[in-house]
């Protein structure tokens, strides 16, 4: 056996659909740099979703690797209904009315799914449509219908997304909806879940006690997507496995001029609270149509992993666009790029050491103290290699958050702890029992077989080797190859 390591430490979220479903373009994929497989639940048919979950899981096998999946629910997602002609053109000054009722949609009428919606606004509330590309403002409103005048005009389309912002939802985060997926998507043997439209602690503790009464043990992503779940972040690290940024929704429920100051602030929290933290919406979206992104997209990608995201994502890029293989080895050829290079730009280091600082000044534990030593001893002596035995995966994802240069191999004997792990930056993870001492012993023949490791290199050891609790990561050894 021979261990082969990504080119990138950064991980990709692949978003799956009609482009890139078939097992031949899944297998390149995968080869390119795809690191996690994303379903959107909010689309398709439960035997739609469990062959795609097949496709994945074959294409994988077949490459022999591991290639997590995380199924994406639907949330309370207020939508577009049915229109008679597609697209719709509302002109900018024209009058036009949302109904709740469910008929066919006209240029004058057009159905919503939010059956609650004249409960949210009032006369001069604004509604945006598909992403905040069409915006209205409501004149009157009626028993189940909303008036409005179109201030901002577009095309539209079926089953795009509505938004209102600061609005009042009459309507549950986790739905029946979400709970009928999830709980299919859990006899499928999926394990990471993303929670749309989150607004606080409490409906990430619903979802989870969901899949405990199942008796599954689950990981949950929850989407920062409102302006509430900005205001109640703090709360939600505690309780969330991982967080996204989801910045299409959150584009339109706060002013668009403070998506990039918030997109960094919660980078930085998701960091501290040693959560992985994925950016997504719009990354490569010439890609849809093009061979190449543009600068600014090229950019983009680099700045959030150079802000410390953990992991980037494509959404229609990859699951509706032309060029599904060639838009994630983009996306690699970009991160590649930047990590060789982020030693040496001053803001991730400055950034670097804020992040050491402020660990410092906390209250600091014995494992915070063990990672800030890592990360020092791995800049010092150039280990190409951080060998870490953990039970839960909070060890690998405390180092990781410091970007060391070297990689973090993460042992561990739990196929739904390894998977997670790949959603922390520069953290492969590996299925192997930690229960003796034996275990980087094996590791470091392993690293040896591949020429990964030669003589006189150094690598660091962490183990919890006198706490003996989970969890206890208490000690650090400097191991020299001979």
């Amino acid at each position: 056996m021979k261990l082969q390591l990504p080119s990138q430490k950064t991980k990709i979220i692949c978003t799956i659909g009609p482009a890139s479903r078939p097992e031949a373009i899944l297998s390149a994929m995968m080869r390119g740099g795809m690191t996690i497989a994303r379903i959107n639940l909010s689309h398709g048919t439960p035997e739609e979703h469990r062959q795609t979950i097949a496709s994945i899981r074959a294409a994988a096998e077949r490459l022999g690797r591991r290639c997590p999946i995380l199924a994406d629910l639907p949330g309370p997602k207020m939508r577009i209904g049915r229109l008679e002609t597609e697209p719709l053109i509302l002109a900018k000054g024209t009058e036009v009315t949302l109904t709740t009722r469910d008929v066919p949609g006209t240029p004058a009428l057009i159905p919503v799914t939010y059956r609650r919606l004249p409960e949210s606004v009032e006369p001069g509330s604004v509604i945006y449509l598909n992403d905040g590309f069409i915006a209205l403002e409501v004149t009157e409103v009626l028993r189940d219908e909303v008036r409005c005048r179109v201030t901002t005009e577009g095309p539209l389309l079926s089953g795009k997304g509505l938004n209102l912002p600061g609005a009042k939802i009459f309507e549950d985060t986790v739905t029946e909806k979400d709970l009928e997926l999830m709980d299919f998507a859990l006899g499928e043997g999926i394990a990471v879940f993303g929670l749309s439209f989150v607004e606080r602690a409490d409906d990430i503790l619903r979802a989870r006690t969901f899949a405990r009464g199942k008796g599954k043990k689950i990981h949950i992503v929850a989407k920062i997507e409102r302006a509430a779940a900005v205001e109640n972040i703090d709360e939600i690290l505690e309780v969330a496995d991982a967080i996204m940024i989801a910045r299409g929704d959150l584009g339109v429920e706060i002013p668009i001029e403070e998506v990039p100051v918030v997109q960094k602030q919660l980078i930085r929290k998701a960091n501290l609270a040693c959560r992985p933290v994925i950016t997504a919406t719009q990354m490569l979206e010439s890609m849809i149509d093009s061979t190449r992104p543009t600068r600014a997209e090229a950019t983009d990608v680099a700045n959030a992993i150079l802000d410390g995201t953990d992991v980037v994502m494509m959404s229609e890029e990859t699951a509706i666009g032309r060029y599904p293989v060639e838009a994630v080895e983009v996306m690699v050829r970009i991160a590649v790029a930047l990590e060789h290079q982020r030693h040496t730009i001053r803001s991730s280091v400055f950034l670097q050491e804020q992040l050491k600082g402020e660990l410092i000044n906390r209250q600091i534990t014995v494992p915070d103290t063990v990672s800030l030593n890592v990360a020092e001893a791995v800049r010092a002596l150039g280990c190409p290699f951080v060998l870490t035995a953990t039970s839960g995966g909070m060890t690998a994802r405390r180092v990781s958050r410091l970007r060391p240069d070297g990689w973090i191999l993460a042992c561990n004997n739990n196929e739904r702890v390894c998977d997670f792990l790949r959603f922390s930056y520069g953290v492969f993870p590996l299925l192997m029992d930690t229960g003796t001492r034996e275990w980087y012993r094996r590791l470091i023949s392993l690293l040896k077989n591949s020429r990964l490791i030669r003589r006189g290199d150094r690598v660091i050891l962490t183990e919890g080797k006198f706490a003996g609790t989970t969890g206890g990561t208490d000690s650090l050894g400097i191991i020299t190859i001979s």
